[in-house]
């Protein structure tokens, strides 16, 4: 396109900008849609221990954090949905273990609750467990196995991690960031600042924003509506129910074995992820449990539509 015909083209775009505004020709141009930032207090609780936001950097962090979950709108009404479906599990497993219950939000800001997430470092799954920590805290990872996927698994090698850093730190908040730093990063650093707890560290600014996020999830959580994400019950992903298959020997064609449960290969894989290759090599008899889903659990019609926890939603009953 020549320089005179890229001018007129230009020139056309812009008077024609004012009519696509749904203006006629006037110099202002429609109004933009209100921006709603709510308040929230002064003192939130995490884990039972109260965090005071009267202080200007943790409330200008938490600020922060709540105003840019507020308005990922994508990512955060998945997080929501998925919560519906995965918290029924992981809940109960943080209570045999002693964690507090607020570490479900952890869980959400690490993976928003994909339980196939992988990270650019190679942390996977819910809890977005490294390799090595997942061996450390007693998870079998190799290439045809890699319980990291392992829903269950996963929950209690975390809660594992977990229960060693507080026995370290004594504060769950100093816990969960030592989550994302890891116990050596964070135990120098208050060695170094002569500090006692994380809201008191100069750290890096994804960890230094790490807690700071799953308070703002927990916040969103216990009031979605008062922040813009108005669900219906229907709209949230509900449990699935599973027969458990055991298995304490080779399976060497993984769709072959789906397909004599009645189920897809994909349908196999969904279930399990922990699965990573196309057969299961078990050599040493070990036993596993192989998950297939219940039929009218797979279809959306065929099943009845509940709220784990009524605040989620706008059609109450």
């Amino acid at each position: 396109m020549g320089l005179r015909k890229f001018c007129i083209v230009i020139v056309s775009v812009l008077v024609g900008l004012p009519a696509l505004l749904g203006q006629s020709g006037s110099n202002t141009y429609s109004e933009f849609s209100d921006i709603i930032i709510p308040e929230f207090p002064l003192q939130i609780k995490f884990a039972n221990e109260l965090v005071n936001l009267d202080r200007l950097d943790l409330y200008e962090r938490f600020d922060r954090e709540l105003t840019t979950l507020c308005y990922m709108h994508s990512s955060t009404s998945l997080a929501l949905k998925r919560a519906n479906r995965y918290f029924p599990i992981l809940e109960p497993i943080l209570k045999e273990e002693g964690i507090p219950v607020d570490f479900l939000y952890m869980a959400v800001i690490e993976s928003t609750l994909n339980p196939r997430a992988v990270s650019p470092a190679k942390a996977v799954g819910l809890w977005q467990i490294m390799a090595r920590t997942g061996r450390e805290y007693g998870l079998e990872v190799n290439d045809d196995i890699d319980e990291r996927y392992h829903v269950e698994k996963a929950t209690r090698a975390a809660c594992r991690y977990l229960k060693d850093a507080y026995k370290k730190y004594g504060n769950w908040a100093t816990v969960a960031a030592s989550y994302n730093a890891g116990m050596g990063r964070i135990s120098t650093e208050l060695e170094k600042q002569i500090a006692d707890h994380t809201f008191d560290l100069w750290l890096n600014e994804e960890t230094s924003r790490y807690v700071f996020r799953i308070l703002a999830m927990k916040e969103i959580f216990s009031s979605p509506a008062k922040y813009g994400y108005k669900l219906k019950t229907k709209q949230l992903y509900q449990p699935i129910e599973y027969t458990l298959i055991k298995v304490d020997t080779t399976i060497t064609d993984l769709a072959q074995f789906a397909q004599s449960q009645g189920i897809s290969y994909a349908q196999l894989k969904e279930a399990n992820p922990w699965l990573r290759s196309r057969t299961m090599p078990d050599k040493s008899r070990k036993v596993y449990y192989i998950k297939i889903p219940r039929k009218n659990d797979l279809y959306y019609t065929k099943r009845k539509f509940t709220a784990y926890r009524k605040e989620w939603v706008i059609d109450k009953k």
